[in-house]
């Protein structure tokens, strides 16, 4: 028990003191971090409570998800049963009570456009089910009824997709280390370190970034349109600066080319300095870009985002380049946070804010003087308990004690980790529990002495003996720390990190580190007794 070879020191000693290493950039300023060799640059990231800035719970509608499923399974249906041989005539497609229903105009062909709709549908997950429920009613119409299952694995994968979406907005923003998560089903936390006016982060998560580009109906008539009447195959749209002051304007529901086709999008100015979004297509949306324009020279051509026209330009001559400006009376920063959102991509569903909070610096500074107060004091308690209970072997604990904090930071840092104010709280709790082992370890050894073995014999049978207790009493706390890792989140998520790493690692130095210590100690003096 108290034989360590060199290998042995090494292999204790290297992971402390890459540990310690790790965590002295958290002490230092961002200027002098800069110039840190890279795997130096781990600093330990402070939370919203700690740092300050802004909180956002949002909330997507899952009605929005199942009106989208429907509108895209009813330009699926259309497109297969126009394209087929035969083409399959049919009726007006009705969305009413959530469901597609439509007439096929010849009964024979009933079952042929069943055939076609039914490889639109697919399998919801793990349930067996179908996305899609396709039946026949009165031998001539068909309905199709989204089922429960498909909307469920709709709203799962509409959120995942926002989750990412939303990264990849907060992160265009330069903003450093934000945390976003999902909350139940649907629901997105959202937190931003440093943020401290959260009206531009509401813009950029609340704008859907739904860009589209359709056809202006000229035949729909003006009266009709201001009443939000349009044409079968058109539907009225609002438009805020429409020059001839009608707030609304009839558009072709045929979608030209979507925001799934643009590659860039930048803020830039126009001719008279106005500020614009100029967009970039793909290969594939330029393609199309160019072939509309080309075929409808000298019709006005709608420029669509998130249900609103911003501007209804004349093309006057073909668009060939693969690029656009986006205009609408725009800001600078309006401009610049639309070029954001469409760079990012679109969110799949409409999100709302139900919860708001914005935490200032000063009072995050308040959190960390409070909590270094509180871990100093606990840090000098332990000691001078430890000293005076247990002398040169609690002098040990407390140099265990020291390492073990500096080491829980430095994880930290690799980890990418984030110190909240619940995160002090597991702090303070694993510096006042990380002498337990060493108190059971001491006591022990007390135990064996009076029990008349001599030194190394009672310093071997303390650690051997105690060390069996120590690591039950430790799985518990860190099975009860994984559970709070696993199902808790915000606060208390930041509370069982710390924790989770304060138990790994004060295992590791109360027992290994202060055993390797102690047996350096008893080899050099040849003890015939100690005070313990």
């Amino acid at each position: 028990m108290l034989n360590f070879s060199r290998w042995a020191i090494a292999a204790i000693i290297l992971p402390l003191a890459i540990g310690v290493l790790c965590a002295i950039p958290s002490f230092l300023p961002d200027a002098t971090v800069a110039h840190l060799p890279r795997f130096m640059q781990t600093r330990v990231n402070l939370g919203l409570d700690l740092s300050g800035g802004s909180h956002l719970l949002l909330e997507a509608s899952t009605q929005d998800v199942a009106k989208q499923r429907l509108t895209n399974m009813e330009e699926q249906v259309r497109t297969e049963l126009r394209r087929g041989d035969p083409k399959i005539a049919i009726g007006d497609i009705s969305s009413r009570d959530g469901k597609l229903s439509f007439m096929v105009r010849e009964p024979s062909q009933v079952d042929a456009a069943v055939e076609r709709i039914r490889p639109l549908t697919q399998g919801a997950g793990l349930t067996g089910q179908r996305d899609f429920n396709v039946e026949v009613v009165n031998s001539s119409t068909i309905t199709i009824t989204p089922t429960d299952a498909g909307i469920k694995n709709a709203v799962k994968s509409a959120m995942e997709v926002s989750t990412e979406v939303i990264r990849r907005r907060i992160d265009e923003m330069g903003t450093r280390e934000p945390t976003i998560q999902q909350q139940g089903d649907n629901r997105i936390v959202v937190q931003v370190p440093g943020l401290q006016d959260p009206k531009a982060l509401k813009a950029l998560l609340g704008q859907t970034a739904k860009l589209e580009f359709k056809l202006v109906d000229t035949t729909a008539n003006p009266a009709e349109v201001a009443q939000g009447r349009a044409p079968v195959g058109s539907e009225v749209l609002p438009y805020v600066n429409n020059p001839s002051g009608v707030p609304f304007i009839a558009v072709k529901r045929q979608v030209m080319v979507s925001g799934e086709d643009l590659s860039d999008a930048t803020q830039g100015y126009d001719q008279s300095n106005q500020a614009i979004v100029n967009i970039r297509f793909n290969s594939s949306g330029g393609r199309k870009f160019g072939q509309v324009t080309s075929q409808n020279v000298n019709r006005p051509f709608a420029i669509i985002l998130d249900g609103k026209v911003l501007s209804a330009p004349n093309i006057n001559e073909p668009i060939l380049g693969g690029s656009a400006q986006v205009s609408g009376s725009f800001t600078v920063e309006s401009a610049n946070q639309l070029a954001i959102a469409l760079r990012s991509g679109k969110l799949p569903v409409n999100f709302v804010v139900v919860e708001e909070r914005t935490v200032g610096p000063g009072l995050g500074a308040d959190s960390i003087r409070a909590g270094l107060i509180a871990s100093v004091v606990a840090v000098v308690a332990v000691a001078v308990f430890m000293f005076v209970s247990y002398g040169r072997f609690g002098m040990y604990a407390n140099l265990a004690v020291a390492i073990n904090v500096l080491v829980i930071l430095g994880v930290m840092g690799m980890l990418g980790a984030t110190l909240t104010l619940p995160g002090i709280a597991g702090f303070v709790l694993t510096i006042g529990t990380a002498v337990d082992a060493n108190v059971l370890i001491y006591e022990r050894i007390r135990e064996e002495r009076r029990r008349g073995r001599n030194v190394v014999a009672s310093i071997e049978h303390g650690y051997k003996e105690a060390s069996r207790t120590i690591f039950e009493a430790n799985v518990t706390h860190a099975i009860a720390g994984g559970i709070m890792l696993a199902l808790g989140s915000g606060p208390v998520k930041g509370f069982a990190i710390v924790l989770l790493i304060g138990i790994a690692t004060s295992v590791f130095t109360a027992v290994t580190f202060t055993r390797m210590v102690v047996a350096n100690w008893v080899r050099r003096t040849r003890p015939t007794d100690i005070h313990i």
